[in-house]
């Protein structure tokens, strides 16, 4: 390989329903579909975040060995204006969160549960002291 393609950052998520998991990411996170494969593959962006969604028939998921596969370890993290506002519409969507808001040095976080298990941390910075 020659040189290495730095247009996005890629994240690949095995899911069990591809075209679930495409409609969750572009209904609610503001994702579009780049390309799809589905039932096996789809590939969604948002800026330059590029999201592989890998159905069980997908070379990627084949390719991980089961010992290895452990949900609920890695995250993306989607940074919103607004934590509150977000979460009331994804709730109002029915769409499952694990636990409540955290506060921490940096801002609050949520964590949303994708059709899949996957997670994806929600996290509005906190303000930038006037100065």
């Amino acid at each position: 390989m020659s040189e290495l393609d730095n247009t996005y950052a890629s994240v690949r998520y095995l899911v069990d329903d591809v075209q679930a998991a495409v409609d969750f990411y572009t209904t609610h996170l503001g994702f579009t579909v780049r390309s799809s494969m589905a039932p096996a593959f789809a590939d969604v962006v948002r800026g330059p975040l590029r999201l592989l969604l890998s159905g069980p028939a997908s070379s990627g998921a084949r390719a991980t060995p089961p010992d290895l596969a452990v949900p609920g370890r890695n995250r993306i993290h989607l940074i919103v204006g607004d934590l509150d506002a977000v979460i009331a519409r994804l709730r109002g969507a029915g769409l499952p969160f694990r636990g409540e808001p955290v506060s921490g040095p940096g801002g609050r976080q949520i964590l949303l549960v994708d059709p899949a298990g996957n997670l994806i941390e929600l996290f509005q910075p906190r303000p930038e002291p006037a100065g």
